[in-house]
């Protein structure tokens, strides 16, 4: 345990510490006020009722002094304030203390979610990767983000805002120097933006070039975790308050003997079950979790990892053992600690994108996982679906709303849960609910589960404008399926005609998919844990349709891969709710062969291979590599700017059916029902728009034509049945409620219900 005092005590880095450092050291604490020049002020052009740009000091005043060679460790005064001076939980006090008081935060209602309002400000998103993004010789990943070329060809798409992922400083500190990011810089180390990505400043042009189209660029915040930055080196050394940033058990010398060996140049060691078992016994740890994220033997077998002995400012030497939900390099932030230094920090990072770089919106990875707890004995301890996530998502996303912005949660748990956090969190919620069943649609032709997760998701009480439909991310095919495999493990449901319990259903729609998208039949897809399965979305369909060799794919396999996309895409679009695609999905990009990522997958993380790199705008058509270094994946449809010449191209089609969700309202529409269909391949949903009207969504997930009823008690009698691709009136529904529809093979259309004016008396 940390010694009484130790926050507040003056450290020996305090006392060789002058000039700047102290007055850092008051803003940090703080007792300063703000500069002169830091006057919050308002910008209406761009972010109305917001405060201007903010400059926040202590990230501008790093400097590096001379270098001693002497241990990196709290006895090196020297360390310590060259880490205070780069440390994100010193820049949220600073931003904090300057928006304190200002009458710019008061502006807002934030108690409650609003997701048709967030969806209304961009209901159809372009989801980036700053890996694998190409741009020309010398560009930036953000200055290409803010190219008005690309923007005018997403305004002519349909697509309205910009998921940029990740682009600030990731990975962690070893000395004097920075180690890469170990999960694709989702281990944020700083505010700062990484300069491999560009500048501050081009961050900025590129939200005035979305807002000049009417569009909106979301940002990234991590609740969940760090990397091993400056602040959780300053952890180790027991500085201030920044222990309370993690849950950081100090294990008194005396009991070291539980403790494994930190090999030769690491700086921790994951715990062996043994000695996480052993330190839970001893009164130390809660031992063991709900389960082992990025579980890899010999790797991480455990939540827990030791760090290596290091002296304190005081110099005592310590060591520390630390929680970390995903890799050893993300340790985990402790929400529920005394400083609260973990929520500033996150807070302060939420508000510097808001109201310093000038985004609409922020996406909270991982923010499921932030409260943990001691569970009876011998069983593990309680990690997921804690309350204390609740409130924290409840805190954050208030605080978002309250400067005027938006959230969304990318939150795989059970549907029980994503409608807790609905109520008071994030404003919009990835759909994990319906993602795995739409895969398993297609591969099966038989949508039986989908409308299972449909209609269980309908009965929970989630809303579906409020669900982030999506086509490939960053990620994997996630199909962990934790409403049944977890939480309702137990309970009873139907599919094909058999009783199964929640985890045989999960367990049997795993399976199929494992068995239909890896292995010899589609080698070039892979698992990826127990998570999902590591693919592209084309090469996904590509597995679906039994296309086994990539290289010898026909130009009417091209062509038939082409709708299924556009299947998929009219599945997560026609729906309400966000829509959201990638730049792989635009440039319909395979799946890199594992070779040319071999030592990025080493230690078990395939998802490398569904994040080849592509180049959207054809900029840079004979790059190899994206600027950070991935390598350039096959494109089966080439880059925007061609496609848009074509009318019979992904992007046109795309544009299409993202015209009729546009001028219709679908997105902030509500789903009345998901009937029972007379052909296992189709899909038919029931929505209520903004003005009334009832719209139908229905679709084949079947490689064969069908025809048959669709029948529904929403659908009222004697009304007319108009596509709303063609324009043309395709029948009437009679008084059984139904009406009759043909289907293409993997084909879809939108429907709209008119009820007949009713006849004028005599």
């Amino acid at each position: 345990m940390r010694e009484p005092g130790t926050s507040e005590r003056t450290s020996e880095a305090d006392a060789a510490a002058a000039g700047n450092a102290e007055v850092e050291a008051e803003v940090e604490e703080g007792t300063a006020e703000p500069s002169p020049e830091l006057e919050v002020t308002f910008d209406e052009q761009f972010f109305a009722a917001r405060p201007k740009a903010l400059r926040p000091i202590a990230r501008r005043r790093q400097f590096v002094g001379s270098r001693p060679s002497f241990e990196f460790d709290g006895r090196n005064a020297a360390y310590v304030e060259w880490l205070r001076n780069q440390a994100m939980l010193g820049d949220a006090n600073t931003l904090a203390r300057q928006l304190s008081g200002q009458a710019s935060m008061w502006q807002n209602s934030y108690a409650h979610p609003n997701p048709r309002a967030a969806v209304e400000r961009a209901s159809v998103w372009f989801t980036a990767y700053p890996l694998s993004f190409i741009t020309p010789t010398g560009q930036s990943f953000l200055s290409a983000l803010g190219d008005p070329e690309m923007w005018k060809a997403f305004r002519d798409i349909g697509i309205r805002g910009i998921h940029t992922g990740p682009v600030k400083l990731a990975g962690g500190i070893s000395g004097w120097s920075h180690t890469p990011s170990v999960d694709g810089h989702f281990d944020r180390i700083s505010m700062a933006i990484d300069p491999v990505f560009g500048t501050e400043d081009e961050f900025r042009r590129m939200c005035e070039v979305a807002a000049e189209h009417d569009g909106t660029v979301i940002d990234d915040i991590v609740p969940g975790h760090t990397g091993k930055g400056a602040d959780f080196r300053l952890a180790e050394m027991n500085f201030r308050d920044y222990p309370g940033i993690y849950h950081m058990i100090d294990i008194p010398e005396e009991d070291w003997n539980l403790l494994p060996d930190v090999p030769e140049g690491a700086d921790s060691v994951n715990l062996s079950p043994d000695a996480e078992q052993a330190l839970q016994k001893a009164g130390y740890i809660i031992g063991r979790l709900q389960r082992v994220i990025f579980y890899e033997p010999g790797v991480k077998e455990t939540n827990w990892s030791v760090t290596r002995p290091i002296v304190d400012t005081t110099g005592k030497t310590r060591r520390w053992v630390y929680l970390h939900y995903f890799k050893a390099g993300q340790p985990s932030i402790n929400w529920l600690d005394p400083t609260f230094a973990g929520m500033r920090l996150v807070v302060g990072d939420a508000l510097h994108s808001l109201v310093d770089l000038g985004t609409g919106a922020l996406r909270l990875d991982a923010n499921g996982f932030l409260g943990v707890e001691k569970s009876a004995e011998e069983q593990p301890g309680w990690s997921e679906g804690h309350p204390l996530s609740e409130a924290a998502n409840q805190l954050i996303g208030s605080m978002i709303r309250k400067v005027g912005g938006f959230s969304f949660q990318e939150l795989n748990l059970t549907i029980d849960d994503i409608k807790a956090t609905s109520e008071s969190g994030p404003d919009l919620s990835y759909d994990f609910i319906t993602r795995p069943a739409y895969h398993y649609a297609l591969v099966t032709a038989d949508t039986e589960f989908l409308r299972l997760t449909l209609r269980l998701s309908m009965e929970i009480g989630v809303d579906q404008a409020s669900l982030v439909h999506a086509l490939q991310n960053h990620d994997e095919l996630t199909y962990e399926l934790l409403h049944f495999a977890a939480g309702h493990r137990d309970e009873m449901f139907e599919l094909n005609g058999e009783e199964l319990t929640g985890a045989q259903l999960a367990e049997n729609v795993q399976q199929t998919l494992r068995d239909r998208l890896t292995g010899e039949k589609a080698p070039y897809n892979a698992v990826f844990t127990t998570n999902g399965i590591a693919c592209t979305s084309v090469s996904f369909i590509m597995a679906a349709l039994g296309i086994a060799d990539p290289d010898a794919v026909t130009p009417e396999q091209e062509a038939q891969i082409r709708d299924v996309h556009l299947l998929l895409a009219m599945y997560n679009a026609l729906q309400p709710g966000v829509f959201a695609l990638s730049g792989w999905d635009l440039t319909g990009i395979l799946a890199l062969d594992r070779s040319r990522v071999r030592e990025l997958t080493s230690q078990g993380d395939t998802r490398w291979i569904n994040r080849g790199a592509h180049d959207l705008m054809g900029t840079s058509p004979d790059a190899t590599t994206s600027s950070a270094g991935m390598p350039r994946a096959r494109s089966l449809y080439g880059p925007l700017p061609e496609q848009l010449k074509d009318p019979d191209s992904f992007a046109r089609r795309l544009q299409r059916i993202l015209a009729v969700r546009e001028d219709n309202g679908i997105a902030t529409g509500t789903l009345l029902d998901v009937p029972d269909v007379s052909n296992r391949g189709a899909l038919v949903l029931v929505n209520r728009l903004k003005d009334g009207a009832l719209q139908v969504t229905a679709l084949n997930f079947s490689g064969q034509d069908i025809a048959g009823s669709i029948q529904s008690n929403e659908l009222p009698s004697g009304a007319n049945v108009q596509d709303l691709f063609s324009g043309e009136t395709v029948g009437q529904v009679d008084d059984l409620h139904s009406f009759f529809l043909e289907l293409p093979a993997y084909g879809g259309t939108a429907l709209l219900l008119t009820e007949p004016e009713p006849e004028a008396e005599a």
